[in-house]
């Protein structure tokens, strides 16, 4: 799975840990899910979505589709 997350924190001048707090979660959280590393559950994708005011869709993909 892959997504815009470091993306659409960049636009708001957010960094992982600022990122992290805002969600409840630890930065290195973060960094494991913008890497690739780690697939977000379905909870934490629903309240990243909500806090960058987007659909999951737009945020989340398969490795297949374009960003």
């Amino acid at each position: 799975m892959k997504n815009r997350l470091k993306v659409l924190r960049a636009e708001r001048d957010w960094s992982q840990a600022d990122l992290a707090e805002k969600l409840g979660v630890s930065r290195q959280t973060i960094n494991a899910i913008e890497t690739g590393k780690y697939d977000a559950s379905l909870e934490l994708a629903f309240q990243i979505a909500w806090l960058f005011e987007k659909r999951i869709e737009d945020i989340f993909f398969p490795e297949g589709r374009p960003a």
